[in-house]
């Protein structure tokens, strides 16, 4: 996390703000297009998972060449629709200045194909993911960051157009890590080594979940990408800068949570096959609770000191990148607590009115945004229509579940809602208390000592409202036996 945003601050400094807004947007206009691999993704990891679940070895290799059929042939289409539709978009629709569009032509040809590799290294990562190698999908993961990195020191030497560079060595580095998850899989796992199976039930079953599954992801991928086209639309590239950050801070994030997340779902998955939903349910609810947690631990000095990490991070940050990274962390904090529950919906299979409700809620935010956009001029509006909605769908997600799974509301309210709302109000009243004796960090040290009293106060109402009585004897008998073995 510390590296990516390191990363993004080289980065911004050596595009500078017009082409940096320049890339996030050509590249989300690639990102609305690869709505079909972002529905397949979950189905790939659910139908794995599954399989595993079982031991089902043979059905397994069917059902992971199977997917990977279905992503080279996604990888196809996003090509196709980019070269055809995206081009065309990018050329005529997007508001670029005359001297860069030639640059923002070949940035987006190189994002397209990125896009196109990640999309065929899919089910090599849903695989690795699914067998539980969580050490080598780390590996990986910090791998890639490094080169990230190095690709930002590379454009700030270059003597070359620095968003064409830019957008060359990351289809590079796209290439290179899809090349490695893929040699990895060939070595150690037998189901990756491809063969054509005439299995059509198995497609049809995967495509059909899939199918579902992708009215879910249009609306994310348009509640995302598609506010990002209108920011530049109707106020410019140093919006989609702002956007940009906005965007680094929450992946960067959202990462830290998501790959402890990550770790479970296989779990939620196998749990559901072996049909122990009693686990199933233990998993979803400690993964949602903790997930906002360890978020609340990241984000609360994040906020708080927001204004002095963009002076110190970026020298000069874009307009309005503090409002949008403030709103969006208030936005994450209430999706990380969805996440485990959409793990457990996709494991029943059973998502057609679920995607059709929460979907249609979803898409919501691109009208709604567009609508308080014009009547206020107020960029940030659709951030507030953004965490109103997470907060509809974490309801109707429960109560979905309570038909697909029988989920016990009364337990998800006392074990997920109570503590998550107790120590959200405690923070609260902490935020405002602070705000008014001390104010705003002005300085380094300021900064470092209020965020050291933040994570002692986090840590001790966490450990004491947010965390049940048998988990703090799990806790207390830990940290005694390393003591002791000490």
């Amino acid at each position: 996390m510390g590296v990516s945003l390191y990363t993004s601050r080289v980065v911004l400094s050596s595009l500078g703000i017009e082409d940096y807004g320049i890339y996030t947007v050509v590249g989300g206009v690639v990102s609305l297009f690869s709505f079909l691999n972002a529905a397949m993704v979950s189905g790939t990891q659910r139908f794995l998972a599954i399989d595993i679940g079982q031991r089902n070895w043979e059905g397994l290799r069917k059902t992971f060449n199977a997917t990977l059929l279905i992503h080279i042939a996604i990888a196809i289409i996003l090509l196709l629709i980019g070269e055809t539709l995206g081009g065309w978009f990018v050329n005529n629709k997007l508001n670029i200045s005359i001297n860069r569009q030639s640059a923002a032509g070949l940035a987006f040809q190189f994002s397209l194909l990125a896009a196109c590799f990640s999309v065929i290294q899919g089910p090599y990562n849903a695989l690795l993911i699914a067998r539980e190698k969580m050490g080598v999908f780390a590996a990986f993961g910090v791998l890639e960051v490094i080169l990230k990195l190095v690709v930002a020191y590379a454009i700030s030497i270059s003597e070359q157009d620095k968003l064409i560079v830019y957008s060359i060595l990351i289809f590079i580095v796209t290439f290179l890590m899809g090349l490695m998850y893929q040699l990895y899989c060939f070595r150690y796992f037998k189901e990756s080594r491809f063969k054509i199976y005439h299995d059509f039930s198995l497609l049809r079953d995967i495509l059909a979940f899939s199918g579902w599954n992708l009215f879910g992801n249009i609306a994310a991928v348009a509640k995302a990408q598609g506010i990002n086209i209108l920011l530049n639309v109707l106020y410019g590239t140093a919006l989609n800068a702002a956007y940009g950050i906005m965007l680094q801070v929450q992946n960067a994030v959202s990462l830290f949570v998501t790959n402890f997340q990550t770790a479970i779902n296989p779990q939620i998955f196998k749990n559901y096959a072996n049909r122990d939903f009693e686990r199933m349910q233990l998993l979803m609810f400690q993964g949602a609770r903790y997930s906002f947690f360890l978020l609340v631990i990241i984000v609360f000095p994040l906020i708080y000191n927001v204004d002095y990490i963009l002076m110190l991070w970026l020298n000069e940050p874009p307009k309005l990148a503090g409002v949008f990274i403030t709103l969006t962390l208030v936005n994450l904090l209430i999706e990380t607590i969805s996440r485990p529950l959409i793990t457990g919906a996709l494991a029943t299979g059973q998502i057609k009115w679920y995607q059709i409700v929460v979907g249609s809620l979803l898409f919501l935010n691109l009208p709604l945004s567009y609508i308080l956009f014009l009547v206020t001029n107020n960029p940030a509006t659709f951030l507030y229509v953004a965490i109103f909605l997470s907060f509809i769908t974490l309801i109707f997600r429960v109560l979905f579940l309570t038909k697909l799974i029988h989920l016990n509301v009364g337990i998800f309210l006392n074990e997920v809602g109570l503590p998550i709302i107790k120590v959200s109000f405690l923070c609260l009243i902490f935020y405002f208390v602070l705000q008014a004796a001390i104010g705003p960090s002005n300085s380094f040290f300021e900064m470092v000592t209020i965020s050291t009293v933040i994570l002692i106060f986090l840590t001790l109402i966490i450990y004491s409202v947010g965390v049940k009585k048998s988990e703090r004897n799990l806790i207390k008998s830990i940290l005694l036996t390393k003591i002791y073995k000490r």
